[in-house]
């Protein structure tokens, strides 16, 4: 059974691409983006208001570093953002030199480690890969992944979780909490079957993961031992990744997307691409600061 709860439309601008959402407490400010069109979007969750902002490349993911600065994982690097004029400037390069390539999913870890998706622009097989900027390098901890997505960790920062969409799969892996970086190999921890496929996730306050279902219009809710709890509907079949936002974090933002939908999907699909706020009776945790060095 897929749950109906209090939904409102926070962006009723239509995302090609809608990903990668954070939320920083310390303003009340939602940021998302718009993978394909190179757009990064603002929004104060007390007041509704939305701003846009063009990047000029794809972009895919936000760390907040400090009041005044953002990381931004771009297609071909990290850049810090300026967030009184949005002037950027490249930080490190990442798979810069492969043109076939770009990035995707990615998550700040407790300890302050940045996790980072790539893949390949097509979604070719075993093009990405998922890396981790800490200490002021970037290491690559698992190569060969289709469609790197679902990165969050537990709130102990002692276990990570990530999926390839390709297999449909989200792994959990032992990490050490106070660097973010593996212990020891990845294990399956659920495959998903039936309709649509594991994207984004976020993990709550007590540990539970949340899951936005590509394709299947809702965000699965999992134990950390890979129990299905509970599907709440998106009214987006695209639904792309979900961020706890609001004063106390009880308010699930969820992002969407149009891609490779035509108009008659389009048509048959009124949210898509639309931004989203749900009431989902649970609380998230604020999203850590990124580390550039030790």
């Amino acid at each position: 059974m897929i749950e109906q709860v209090p939904t409102t439309i926070l962006c009723d601008e239509r995302c090609h691409l809608g990903e990668g959402p954070t939320y920083d407490p310390h303003t009340d400010t939602a940021w998302w983006f718009d993978i394909r069109e190179g757009l990064l979007f603002e929004a104060k969750i007390g007041s509704g208001e939305v701003r846009r902002h063009g990047l000029g490349r794809m972009a895919s993911a936000l760390g907040r570093i400090d009041a005044d600065r953002q990381l931004i994982v771009a297609e071909d690097g990290l850049y810090i953002r300026s967030v009184a004029d949005g002037a950027l400037s490249l930080h490190l390069p990442l798979e810069a030199d492969n043109q076939a390539t770009r990035s995707n999913d990615s998550r700040v870890h407790p300890s302050g480690t940045f996790w980072i998706g790539t893949m390949g622009r097509n979604a070719e097989c075993g093009l990405g890969s998922i890396y981790a900027l800490h200490r002021g390098e970037i290491i690559r901890l698992f190569p060969n992944v289709t469609i790197p997505n679902a990165i969050c960790f537990s709130p102990d920062g002692a276990i990570g979780y990530f999926a390839d969409t390709d297999e449909n799969v989200l792994y959990r892996v032992a990490l050490d909490p106070e660097t973010g970086l593996p212990r020891g190999e990845p294990e399956v921890l659920l495959r998903h079957a039936g309709v649509g496929g594991l994207d984004g996730a976020v993990v709550d306050a007590e540990g539970r993961i949340w899951n936005a279902r590509w394709g299947g219009g809702c965000v699965d809710v999992y134990s950390p031992q890979g129990e299905h709890l509970r599907s709440i509907a998106v009214p987006a079949s695209q639904a792309s990744c979900p961020a706890f936002v609001g004063p106390d974090l009880s308010r699930l933002l969820v992002t969407s997307a149009w891609q490779d939908m035509d108009e008659a999907a389009k048509a048959a699909d009124p949210g898509h691409g639309q931004t989203f706020l749900l009431d989902v009776g649970a609380h998230g945790r604020a999203e850590p600061d990124v580390k550039l060095s030790i």
